[in-house]
């Protein structure tokens, strides 16, 4: 299997809709003033296809992520996974479909200090239902050599790519990644984003990756393009570049 596969037929992975978003929107209130961060927003996102979100600071892309994950609920609007409605369940509910269905990977890497990279990705699988052990998943980021190190004794891109095994070791539906190269240098972070393809790829997972960098949204079969708080427009791409291909 092509780890950049060609999507010139303009299908995603498979045309089933994983979320299905109407309406969004998310008003937060600022003192007395009140901060739109999103507006309508009506977005789909498919089974198996890799996604980038695309915007300046204050876009909304973030409001965007953490509502689909389950993080924050909308202000207006429905959000559906397959069959659930997300908007109408409540906090216990939302942290189950999160525990089950969600990767989530962030610009900081959040692994606990005194913990090695074995037993950071550890502390997820021996909560979820289906994991993969923690060495597969770390050989599936590369680190198959690194398994007893701590995170004092890692790079910060190898820091990353074990955030990004711990989120994919329960095999999430979907993989969230907000600004997950923001703390990398050039050549870490395309290192970072091969690890991303590849399991998007090999895993089939839905991944949604938030960038400012508009470089990295050739690696995408579609980018969605955020401007104060709206979709300004969603273009899909004819291939995949490699994240060699990027010119930073």
């Amino acid at each position: 299997m092509s780890l950049f596969p060609d999507t010139s037929d303009g299908a995603a992975a498979t045309h089933e809709a994983v979320f299905q978003a109407r309406g969004l929107s998310k008003v937060y209130q600022v003192g007395e003033v009140e901060v739109h961060a999103l507006r309508d927003v009506d977005l789909d996102l498919y089974r198996g296809e890799f996604v980038v979100l695309l915007g300046a600071s204050g876009s909304g892309k973030s409001t965007l992520l953490n509502i689909l994950g389950g993080l924050d609920v909308p202000t207006r609007g429905t959000v559906r996974f397959l069959d659930h409605d997300l908007t109408s369940q409540d906090e216990s509910e939302l942290t189950r479909f999160r525990r089950e269905h969600v990767g989530f990977v962030f610009q900081f890497y959040n692994l606990i200090p005194s913990l090695t990279a074995r037993e950071n990705v550890a502390l997820v699988t021996e909560i979820a239902e289906k994991p993969m052990p923690p060495e597969d998943a770390l050989g599936l980021v590369g680190l198959g050599d690194r398994l007893d190190h701590f995170p004092a004794q890692l790079s910060g891109g190898e820091q990353q790519r074990v955030a990004i095994a711990r989120a994919i070791a329960k095999q999430p539906d979907v993989l969230l990644c907000d600004e997950p190269t923001g703390a990398l240098d050039f050549a870490t972070g395309k290192v970072v984003l091969e690890v991303l393809a590849r399991t998007n790829v090999e895993l089939g997972t839905t991944t949604a990756v938030i960038t400012h960098n508009a470089s990295i949204a050739r690696m995408a079969d579609r980018v969605v393009r955020l401007r104060s708080g709206e979709i300004a427009e969603i273009v899909r791409n004819e291939r995949r570049a490699a994240p060699d291909e990027l010119d930073w």
